[in-house]
């Protein structure tokens, strides 16, 4: 709406409004202060100010000022004052202008950079980046320490190889990754789009591009221009669309989603721009394929709208005249009552131009602040643009988020009503207007500026005109990487550009992950570092002391020390030893590592039996580094919907004036009958049998009742003959008259978009926001009530064949805090409807008070039983409107809608106003059915010790029953729902204490400490059920400890109702508080707090989008991938890092005190006993490639053995694997073998008789440690090969090349007289027998502990390991080779006597079963977002998510005989839930229908009945 300080008419808004409520906004200290000083400002002027008052005097008051008159004076004020003010043809003024004539405020460009680095920069950069590593920075000192000669290093130069091979490897590997990154920053960059050119934007001067960044373009271009030449071939060849590998690596991060370009590539797109564009766009969309074959100048006809719109631009564009649409003529008389609004209009008739601008396209990167673009459908967003205009006549257009927030949906944008009417390039010139913007900031769900214009009289030109504003949200921005869908064009101007667009500005928000062995590690490297430092300290001290004693030999045999004095001397010596004891920091570890990891990310990706064909999506790892924390975890947090669950809808229930329809055999219903021992399998075909039948009947049924074309039989989905039946009349015109309101309901209350595909008969998809609300208006379909599409205001039905129009006055949407939808309606009549939908407890508060009391026992009783077969339920109302009362109310609500601070809480409050009083119209029942092997792998997570928590937005007895049917619950077990009905902290610590003793536990900090000990799972006794209202308070500081240590205790957890922030909340809570590694995993935008939350974050790729993809650290298709990730990867990967590690810390030890050993006979003079390249290269080549494949092929069990015996696994949730016990236990190890190694040589050359058969003696220095160099490495391999579990031919090959290595290069080396000393060392030590037998002996003596130890340990001390090791060479597991991968078959649950012929269990809480009607009710719908972002949540089908729409006129109670009518689903149902309820929910205060018959609205001017505990029943 346009806002104007002197306008005195009346006005009334479009009909149609879609307001959207995202977050809830909190109004900022500025906001405030500015509002109270304008309303200081009215309190002084309040009685002369009349002139600048509107004369609508209907608006509420605020303190006696008048609250139209704050919302003028805000908008006049402008928006925080640190914004932006952006001018279209309007001169900048002065305050904007710098000295020469420039704007003063200077815009991102629209050009990005994600890549780190250029070719210029990547050299210095790198190097930068990687010497941040503490260890890389340390060797880099010992090679500078090298230069000087006074250190004795013999070689400076060969002393840099290590260190600048592990520079050059991870450079490589960080050039590969960056120049992926730069190539798809120039593919998006340079894309095309559609920009106003030969015209002048003042908001912007054209850039100096200096000489450097000329220098800097040319080298790009350069590279670039190499590159395409060098791949040309093979992308020719390559196929079209993406691959496989292209599909499945989705980046990690949003700002790299977004560089998803529809366009084929960055040479395409150069092709493609022209110097020609296009005066005159009235046009709709070219498909992309025929717009890379348009020239620039060529003119676009105006073709038809799409079958999905229904609307067709009139003569100019904008509103007809009485604002509202094709009325039905009929209402002429309401309509008189509701005059047009004045919107205004930017296009200022009296503004000469030239003419020349037109549409040019052009590159992405070419877009600045205050260009006027054009987007064609199917075309991405280049930059944040408010919408102008659009080519529906109403001003909307529909995006897809998917880049931004990972929603598949399509989302509502309206153009600017006074912008609408801008349709060619000439009017972008005419538009005289200006834009206040707030400053640039991350939230992606909510914006506020405002557009202010003059508005010019056409008839009176010397009218100086009226100042107008309107404001602008987030309805009328698009932002930069959605794309447009179902719109042909869209037109609109520039906000942001660049860096400071929202999706940038929330780019990088993951937070960055490291293992646990990670941090660990940094430890162990220190302690090396202090033994290093050490073992340098007693070096130099004894070497000073030494030298400083006189008489002895060294007086005849030195001629001084280098230092010329003792300190001195001591000092050098220790620098000394920094360098001949570099190995002891093994720098190659991390390089290693990495290596490893890579390889375990790529085993991952590539393993076939995590890869779900359905959508072509393999297991994709987005962190490549914390692959052994998988092997690690305790905990598992899942959500339901759409990752227990698959998220595919189905309406399978209903009940419509307190008759039930629809046949279905849930899974919940089969898991509660098996918890009766019943068989289900039995019972189950019997039961689809039954309901097939009923299936044709209903298809014949409907048929005949009306030929039905949009009609598909595989897709009916609610099979109930009996409504067919109703809905003809059969149980009297009251029934059918309620069955056809109902479905009305359903046709008319939601957001869908129609797509038709053409053909015979013609198929009607709907994009919806959620599948839920998808499911709904299908069913709505194939019962003969068909949405054809969308008018200009309107919604067009087939009602059982005939096309009637609806016109929608207002749309009020989700949010969390409403939990409802409602849509005011304009019936063909003219009555106006208010059409609700929402939670059952939302809706029953706010139902007409005193009315409908058997209607709602009824109702409350079928949704119950629906929830008790998992089905999400929500309920429907309805309330008749008089005109009178709309218009009042329409006014309040523009004037709501007109707010620039406060606006979502403003709508929310008016909403709330008219959403009242409502008449009860029924229920609906809607299946998620479990995901294919759920159960099967919840149990096999539970064996293996894991702990599976599920945080869910569901209603609590949806969420038991699915609990049941997933294998978290059984009827053994006790349940605690907990649940605080005063919503007092008192309260629920009397609970937990209550609970707690119990168990024998008062939660304190001793018993926190046991349970941060204790890794084993607990018994399958108790089950944790708790909603949202209550979880807030046990999370409370002085609670929090003590429902940690309950849920300790308990076998499964499952928490309702909660927010993303309470599921991040509790993944903290244990995660910090247990010091237990957790994993998240989540398939919606609602998820993503948790999964960035928990140590490893698990994305499900289903309906919801890819937002918690992005987020996460692996993507998987199905949750039943989940037990091969963790249980077979995870466990691999864990256990071959630690051993990579440990034998890696190891084998640096034997070698660096083989050479402090000899320090011991030379007076610590740090003479190298070996020769320094055998230093150089004993890392590098020598004992490298056993060690890292160890990390990468190792292998104790196979995967099928693995997930066959999952209780593996609890050695990894027990931190067995890594620990400071095997650290030190390996650093003694190497020790004693480096004593071993030095002195078996050492003592071969003690007698001196080493004389050669030519007379020449090898008891040099440099001979002397070929033997034991070489000795070292046969021990050093050798030792990781015994610690291998898996020794095949590779393995073996490895360890032989890394042995004969060493040989190898001392043969090659020292046959070359530039060798000097070692010239011919080879052959003259090679050739003594001593030398043989030495290596064996000391091979034998050094590996001798360690192979009793292991002995030992396999034969009297065995782990799990060892003995299913022993029973897989038994054979014992061959029966696992008839299957492809083992996936455990599916255990059918055995009824025990127990379950089925022991009576009742008495309620082990205390306190007597209460009746029905006097059990507490599960808290209503708590939403499982905050926002409305995610799609699932917004129409939550689940019984926490719809919006409830209200209708005031009653319906007739008719009697039911339908009941008296076969009901099989409804009477299985029933004589199920009669029988359970005593044994299981009667114990545990399971039911909601009870309190549902006794809720009475606080909103419906009569005070609420409280329950029990006297809290309100509306929370």
């Amino acid at each position: 709406m346009a806002v104007k300080s002197q306008d005195k008419g009346n006005h009334v808004s479009n009909p149609t409004k879609r307001i959207r409520w995202a977050t809830q906004r909190v109004t900022g200290a500025n906001e405030r202060h500015i509002r109270q000083s304008i309303k200081d400002r009215f309190q002084h002027r309040k009685a002369g100010s009349t002139d600048k008052k509107r004369q609508s005097g209907e608006a509420p008051h605020l303190e006696g000022i008048d609250e139209e008159e704050i919302e003028a004076a805000e908008l006049v004020d402008g928006l925080d004052p640190t914004g932006r003010r952006i001018y279209f043809n309007i001169p900048l003024p002065d305050s904007a202008k710098d000295a020469e004539g420039h704007p003063l405020a200077h815009y991102e460009r629209n050009k990005i950079r994600t890549a780190k680095y250029t070719p210029l920069s990547f050299v210095p950069k790198n190097l930068w980046f990687q010497f941040h590593n503490v260890a890389n920075i340390y060797f880099l000192f010992v090679i500078l320490l090298g230069i000087y000669w006074i250190f004795g290093n013999p070689n400076p130069a060969l002393s840099s190889v290590p260190l600048i091979v592990i520079l050059f490897l991870t450079a490589v590997k960080d050039g590969i990754e960056d120049w992926r990154r730069t190539v798809l920053d120039n593919e998006l960059n340079n894309a095309p789009t559609h920009r106003l050119v030969d015209w002048n934007n003042v908001n912007t001067s054209e850039d100096s591009i200096s000489m450097w960044r000329r220098f800097k373009k040319a080298t790009t271009h350069a590279i670039i221009s190499t590159y395409h030449l060098w791949s040309s071939k093979r992308k020719n060849k390559s196929a079209e669309g993406k691959t496989y590998t292209e599909r499945a690596l989705d980046e990690s991060r949003p700002s790299v989603e977004t560089r998803q370009s529809h366009r084929a590539s960055m040479l395409s797109v150069e092709s493609e721009v022209s110097d020609n564009g296009i005066k005159m766009t009235p046009v709709p969309s070219p498909q992309p394929e025929s717009r890379k074959q348009l020239g620039g100048a060529e003119r676009l006809t105006v073709n038809d709208r799409p079958l999905t719109s229904f609307s067709f631009e009139g003569g100019d564009g904008g509103q007809q005249p009485n604002g509202h649409g094709a009325a039905p003529k009929s209402t002429g008389q309401e309509r008189s009552q509701a005059p047009g609004k004045l919107y205004g209009s930017i296009i200022d008739p009296f503004n000469q131009v030239p003419g020349k601008a037109r549409f040019k396209k052009e590159y992405w990167k070419s877009i600045q602040v205050g260009d006027f673009v054009k987007i064609y459908n199917e075309d991405q967003i280049p930059a944040d643009i408010v919408v102008l205009a659009t080519s529906e006549s109403d001003g909307q257009c529909y995006v897809e988020t998917k880049n931004l927030d990972g929603e598949t949906n399509l989302k509502v944008r309206q153009a600017l009503h006074c912008a609408r009417k801008l349709k060619h390039a000439k009017d972008c010139e005419r538009a005289s207007f200006e834009i206040e913007s707030e400053p640039p900031n991350p939230n992606l769900y909510q914006y506020s500026a405002a557009a202010r214009w003059t508005q010019r009289d056409v008839q009176v030109p010397e009218d100086p005109g009226t100042e107008m504003a309107e404001p602008i949200s987030i309805n009328n921005l698009l932002l930069r990487g959605c794309s447009l869908r179902n719109t042909e064009w869209v037109l609109g101007v520039v906000v942001y550009t660049g860096r400071e667009t929202k999706i940038m500005l929330n780019a990088g928000i993951t937070p960055s992950k490291r293992s646990r062995i990670a941090r660990d590690l940094n430890w162990y490297v220190v302690y090396n570092f202090a033994i290093l430092f050490l073992m340098c300290l007693v070096s130099g001290i004894v070497q000073g002391v030494t030298w400083a004693e006189s008489q002895t030999s060294s007086d005849f045999f030195e001629f001084g020390s280098i230092g010329g004095s003792p300190p001195l001397d001591g000092f050098i010596t220790f620098w000394s030893c920094v360098i001949l004891f570099q190995n002891l920091v093994p720098i190659s570890l991390y390089i290693s590592v990495e290596l490893i990891r890579l390889a375990q990310a790529f085993f991952i990706y590539s393993d076939t039996f995590m890869y779900y064909d359905r959508i072509d999506y393999p297991c994709t790892p987005k962190s490549w580094n914390i692959s052994d924390d998988l092997g690690q975890i305790e905990y598992v947090f899942s959500d339901k919907t759409g990752t227990l669950t698959q998220n595919v809808m189905e309406f399978k229930k209903c009940t419509i004036n307190g008759v039930p329809y629809g046949e279905a055999y849930t899974e919940a219903q089969a898991g509660m009958q098996r918890r009766q021992g019943i068989d289900v399998e039995a019972e189950g075909a019997k039961v689809h049998k039954q309901i097939a039948q009923d299936r044709v009947r209903m298809l014949q049924d409907l048929r005949k009742m009306h030929a039905n074309p949009y009609l598909h039989d595989d897709e009916l989905t609610f099979v109930a003959p009996d409504f067919v039946m109703d809905l003809r009349g059969t149980s009297g015109a009251g029934q059918k008259s309620a069955n056809e309101e109902f479905m009305l309901a359903l046709a008319l209350c939601h957001t869908v978009i129609t797509e038709r595909t053409p053909g015979d008969p013609p198929k009607l998809d709907f994009k919806a926001q959620s599948p839920d609300e998808a499911a709904l208006v299908a069913t709505a379909r194939d019962c003969g009530f068909t949405v054809m599409g969308r008018s200009n205001d309107g919604i067009i039905l087939n009602v059982l064949g005939q096309e009637r129009e609806f016109t929608v006055l207002n749309t009020l949407e989700f949010n969390s805090t409403r939990k409802r939808m409602s849509a005011i309606i304009r019936m063909p009549s003219g009555k106006i409807v208010l059409y609700c939908k929402g939670a059952d407890s939302v809706i029953y508060s706010r139902l007409r008070p005193g009315e409908q009391s058997q209607l709602r026992r009824d109702t409350g009783e079928h949704l119950e039983m629906f929830a008790r077969e998992g089905l999400r339920t929500l309920c429907i109302a309805c309330k008749e409107l008089d005109e009178e009362e709309y218009q009042v109310w329409n006014k309040e609500h523009d004037l709501a809608a007109a707010a620039i601070t406060g606006r979502e809480d403003k709508l929310e409050a008016v909403s709330d106003a008219i959403e009242r009083d409502l008449t009860l119209l029924g229920g609906t029942a809607i299946e998620d059915r479990l995901q294919d092997g759920v159960p099967d792998a919840i149990a096999l997570l539970g064996d293996a010790g894991i702990k599976l928590w599920v945080l869910t937005g569901d209603k609590v007895e949806t969420a038991i029953n699915i609990g049941f049917s997933c294998n978290l619950l059984n009827n053994d077990m006790d349940l605690i729902v907990f649940k605080i009905e005063d919503g007092k902290i008192s309260s629920a610590e009397m609970e937990l204490d209550k609970h707690l003793e119990a168990f024998g536990l008062s939660g304190s900090d001793e018993e926190l400490q046991i349970a941060r000990k204790d890794h084993r799972a607990p018994s399958a006794t108790h089950a944790i059920v708790i909603d949202g209202d209550s979880l807030k308070l046990v999370l409370q500081d002085e609670l929090r400890q003590k429902f940690l240590l309950l849920c300790k205790q308990c076998k499964s957890v499952l928490c309702c109702r909660v927010s993303p922030s309470q599921k991040a909340a509790v993944v903290r809570m244990v995660k910090n508080g247990l010091d237990v590694m957790t994993l998240s995993v989540g398939d919606g935008a609602n998820d993503v707090a948790m999964i960035q939350e928990a140590d490893v974050g698990v994305g499900i790729a289903g309906e919801e989008g890819r937002q918690a993809v992005m987020s996460s650290d692996y993507a998987i298709g199905q949750f039943r991938f989940l037990q091969r990730l963790i249980l077979v990867h995870g466990r691999w990967s864990y256990r071959r890092l630690a051993e990579t590690i440990a034998n890696f810390f190891y084998k640096n030890i034997v070698w660096t005190f083989a050479l402090f050993w000899y320090q011991i006979y030379n007076n610590f003079d740090v003479t190298y006993l070996f020769d320094y390249t055998y230093i150089l290269l004993y890392n590098l080549a020598f004992t490298s490639l056993p060690v890292i494949f160890m990390g990468i092929l190792d292998q104790d069990v196979s995967d099928k053995v693995s997930l066959a015996v999952p209780q593996l696994y609890r050695r990894g949730i027990e931190r067995r694997e890594w620990t400071s016990l095997k650290f030190w236990t390996y650093m003694l190890d190497g020790i004693y073998q480096s004593v071993i190694c030095y002195y078996m040589g050492h003592l071969l050359f003690a007698p001196a008789t080493f004389n050669t058969e030519n007379g020449l003696n090898i008891n040099d220095r440099s001979r002397v440690g070929v033997f034991i160099a070489c000795a070292t490495i046969v021990v050093v391999n050798i030792y990781v090969m015994i610690n291998m579990y898996r020794w095949d031919w590779l393995f073996l090959l490895l360890t032989a090349i890394s042995i004969l290595l060493i040989w190898f290069w001392t043969g090659v080396y020292t046959a070359f007289p530039s060798a000097a000393y070692f010239y011919k060392a080879a052959p003259q030590v090679f050739g003594q027998l001593s030398f043989w037998v030495m290596v064996l002996l000391t091979t034998a003596v050094c590996l001798l502990p360690r192979f009793a130890a292991k002995a030992f340990q396999k034969l009297y001390r065995p782990r799990d390991i060892d003995i299913i090791r022993e029973q897989v060479s038994q054979g014992k597991f061959q029966h696992l080779d008839q299957y492809e991968a083992y996936v455990p078959p599916a255990k059918l649950p055995s009824a025990t006597s127990s379950e089925v012929s022991e009576p009742p269990k008495p309620n082990q809480r205390g306190g007597k079963t209460l009746a029905d009607d006097e059990r507490p009710m599960y808290p209503p719908s708590v939403a499982a977002t905050g926002t409305t972002h995610n799609p699932r949540s917004q129409n939550g089908s689940d019984g926490t998510e719809y919006t409830g729409h209200r209708m005031s006129h009653s319906l007739e109670q008719p009697p039911r005989p339908s009941f008296d009518r076969p009901r099989p689903s409804y009477d299985r149902m029933r004589d199920s839930m009669d029988r359970i309820r005593p044994s299981f929910e009667a114990s545990h205060d399971f039911t909601s229908a009870a309190l549902l018959t006794r809720l009475e609205s606080s909103h419906s001017g009569t005070p609420t009945r409280r329950t029990l505990h006297g809290t309100s029943s509306l929370r």
